[in-house]
């Protein structure tokens, strides 16, 4: 494990770091447009398929960019139950492993195909089918961008699991997530509430 790879790894982690902790931007916009819209639907009976179209693009623009930063942030889905009861280094060995068996082949499949999926609806200027609505490769383009940024993110992974296992750095899946501080001490690797 070289140096340069461990500085590729925080490079990822600044940048999707970066993205993750601006796209909720995007929620605070989606419910401003949601409510001008509701606004403007009940007191003056005005209306867009634009305003609902946007809603749903700042909303899938915050879930996609921010998988990455998940992933980083170790904030991901897990089952606890089981994984508590292993030792650190087999859920060393079983994240890497899903890393690379799941999260790579899922990633890279969708990546590959996402790509032609937003240039053909931007190279054809493809609109919503809705009278007035929005152009329609911006949200296809999220979908690519999401799964670049989560590429991305899992190469760092791969190079920060590989290098907890090899002893040449400190676990950052130890920093605290949700406000809990991870454990080994507790009964079965329990969060203490």
């Amino acid at each position: 494990m070289t140096n340069a790879l461990l500085a590729l790894s925080r490079l990822i982690d600044a940048v999707t770091g970066f993205v993750g902790r601006n796209v909720r931007w995007a929620i605070l916009a989606a419910v401003v447009v949601s409510a001008a819209n509701a606004i403007s639907r009940k007191a003056f009976d005005l209306s867009s398929n634009a305003w609902l179209e946007l809603q749903w693009l700042l909303f899938g623009a915050a879930f996609m960019l921010a998988a990455a930063y998940t992933l980083e942030r170790n904030a991901h889905v897990r089952i606890d139950v089981i994984s508590g009861r292993l030792s650190k280094r087999t859920r060393d060995v079983i994240e890497l492993l899903g890393h690379l068996l799941i999260l790579a082949p899922f990633t890279f499949i969708l990546l590959w195909l996402s790509w032609p999926y937003f240039l053909e609806s931007y190279l054809e200027g493809e609109r919503s089918s809705n009278a007035g609505g929005l152009p329609v490769w911006p949200a296809k383009l999220l979908i690519f961008a999401g799964f670049l940024l989560l590429a991305l993110q899992w190469l760092s992974e791969v190079i920060k699991r590989s290098a907890v296992l090899m002893g040449r750095i400190p676990d950052p899946a130890d920093r605290p997530v949700h406000g809990h501080a991870p454990s080994d001490t507790t009964p079965g690797g329990a969060h203490p509430e």
